[in-house]
């Protein structure tokens, strides 16, 4: 239990630093936390705010189809990383940043936070949950539909940041994704479901 809750605050803590560096930059990346990054740039709300809102329905599915110990396990990480969010905005203060470091910097601590809430039985946000239904349910590849679901993100944000900020901004998926695709084998972490 203790170390469950450990690596849940590492986790968090990895997704947190890296969603501020890709926000300092003027970023995006795949996933929930490109979703919050996009809509922040347009929306009078903040990034914590707003990943926990887009999470919301995600993890009623979730709680249907991966179990109420993934969905509640999913929930606490998502509200915990909104207040993370809240308190390093205070904390912690960026002037400059350069968009190759935050792009595969950020990218990177992204993926380790999703790696380590994995690990923990958790998810960070609800397209995890909905690409491992569609390869369970349907035997659609889950990277498949990530990068679908990413790319769809990256196109989307041609309409709010300027074009060579969402070619740093693809850097940043790619980073999160290729620290998922190296260190995440089936097997290697015992995801309870249900």
């Amino acid at each position: 239990m203790l170390e469950d809750v450990y690596g849940m605050a590492v986790g968090m803590m990895f997704i947190v630093t890296g969603v501020v560096l890709l926000s300092a930059a003027g970023l995006v990346t795949g996933g929930i936390a490109g979703i919050a990054l996009l809509v922040s740039y347009v929306a009078p709300l903040s990034v914590g705010t707003i990943f926990t809102l887009v999470n919301v329905p995600f993890f009623v599915f979730a709680y249907f189809v991966m179990g109420p110990r993934f969905a509640i396990k999913s929930t606490l990480a998502s509200c915990g990383i909104t207040l993370l969010l809240a308190v390093t905005r205070q904390a912690l203060h960026i002037d400059f940043e350069s968009p190759l470091f935050a792009a595969v910097v950020g990218g990177t601590l992204n993926g380790m936070g999703v790696l380590a809430l994995a690990r923990h039985g958790s998810g960070v946000g609800g397209t995890g949950a909905l690409t491992l239904w569609l390869q369970r349910t349907r035997g659609i590849n889950a990277g498949i539909v990530q990068v679908a679901i990413d790319s769809m993100i990256l196109l989307t944000s041609l309409l709010v940041i300027p074009t060579g900020r969402v070619g740093w901004s693809a850097l940043s998926a790619v980073a999160m994704s290729a620290m998922v695709i190296a260190w995440h084998r089936p097997g290697r972490y015992n995801v309870v479901v249900r």
